[in-house]
């Protein structure tokens, strides 16, 4: 291994180890969540409202205050489970639904999560990774969903100055996911919340029967 070569093992071992659990709980402690948008995200709730299927298996990874999880028990669904790595933002999610019976709450990592679902939901969880990390989420996400099963979400469209938020570009994503995902719908949202108008690309992908190689 040349010089280099540590020096980038270097740097991304340093920066996935910048956002770990403590980084991420500090957040939820100082309420410093500017991502937040204390409601459920406009594009998510369209989508949500079309499904018709209550007895989906459905995913949120990075939950947060988890607005879209609580607009699908509202809805009906009846499995749902959400992960996030943070214990004070799990310990009031937990508090919140005690006695719901159709969600799970799950304070854990969730590239050591397993199981099997129909529908993950993201919203701000990509961006907030390292993006050395990307490409292991979407190897995690195709291990997670069942066969033609559907990662659904928002990224951003727009690149940002330091991160989190981590951003990027349609073409870029296209490359990440095309191995993995057939892309059903992958367009410039026309519905975001104000402050992401223009910025962010809904996206509806569905799982591959098996991984493409060489694309």
């Amino acid at each position: 291994m040349n010089r280099n070569s540590r020096l980038s093992a270097n740097e991304q071992e340093k920066d996935e180890n910048s956002f770990d659990q403590t980084y991420w709980d500090q957040r939820y402690q100082n309420n410093e969540i500017g991502w937040d948008l204390n409601q459920v995200s406009p594009p998510l709730k369209q989508y949500i409202e079309q499904c018709t299927n209550k007895d989906l298996r459905i995913l949120i990874p990075g939950a947060g205050n988890a607005h879209e999880a609580s607009y699908l028990l509202e809805q009906g669904f009846n499995d749902v489970t959400i992960v996030d790595i943070a214990p004070t933002v799990v310990d009031r999610l937990q508090k919140q639904f005690q006695n719901n019976p159709h969600i799970q709450i799950i304070l854990g990592d969730f590239f050591t999560l397993s199981g099997k679902y129909d529908l993950i939901l993201e919203q701000t969880f990509f961006c907030a990774l390292s993006p050395f990390l990307r490409p292991q989420y979407v190897a995690k996400m195709y291990d997670l969903l069942h066969t033609n099963g559907k990662l659904v979400g928002l990224l951003f469209d727009k690149e940002f100055e330091g991160g989190p938020p981590f951003g990027g570009k349609k073409e870029a994503y296209e490359k990440l996911f095309q191995r993995h995902f057939n892309f059903h719908t992958f367009d410039s949202c026309y519905n975001s919340v104000g402050p992401r108008m223009n910025a962010e690309l809904f996206f509806i992908f569905i799982k591959k029967d098996s991984v493409t190689v060489g694309a």
